[in-house]
């Protein structure tokens, strides 16, 4: 979505939309795969101006589709992400690929007549993603050896063979 910057006044408006979820899809395969958004991101933002510096908050809402990074199982999870961002003209910013100034550490640049809410709105969701995505943090995983579900019960996989140099810490953890 682009807003003009000659509708964005002194006085808060509010724009609410859905952004398509294709092009984040396509990102976020390039990547390691491991997140689907769902049904496209529903954006809600408060906008207003002051001086030449634009004021954006607000909230970008979705479902994701995601694969445990243990057992590998599918599991979906909400996205909810803030979005609070102060954009400055670009003339006003460091040059691209120099040190960035304390002050400008959460800024964002516009250029041309008009600010593009998509690209921001991609950053927010990939920001509010999660490390590794979990089906719960008590996941067990998959078996070493045989690659059987732990979360479905125990693997038939033998008992593993104990090392003897070990068998003295084995000892000692059994007795606590």
């Amino acid at each position: 979505m682009k807003i003009p910057l000659d509708e964005i006044r002194e006085v808060p408006r509010t724009v609410a939309y859905v952004e398509p979820s294709a092009p984040l899809n396509r990102e976020l395969a390039r990547g390691a795969g491991d997140f689907e958004v769902l049904d496209g991101l529903a954006v809600d933002v408060t906008h207003h101006r002051a001086g030449l510096d634009v004021f954006l908050e607000g909230t970008v809402h979705g479902e994701l589709r995601g694969i445990c990074a243990r057992c590998l199982g599918e599991l979906r999870l909400p996205l909810d992400a803030p979005l609070a961002l102060v954009l400055v003209p670009a003339s006003v910013m460091s040059a691209p690929g120099g040190a960035v100034r304390e002050e400008e550490i959460g800024l964002a640049a516009y250029e041309g007549d008009e600010i593009d809410l998509t690209p921001l709105v991609h950053e927010q969701a990939l920001l509010a993603l999660p490390t590794r995505a979990l089906c719960s943090e008590s996941c067990r995983g998959l078996c070493p050896r045989c690659g059987a579900n732990l979360n479905a019960g125990p693997c038939a996989c033998p008992a593993p063979v104990a090392d003897g140099r070990l068998a003295v810490l084995q000892t000692m953890l059994r007795s606590r």
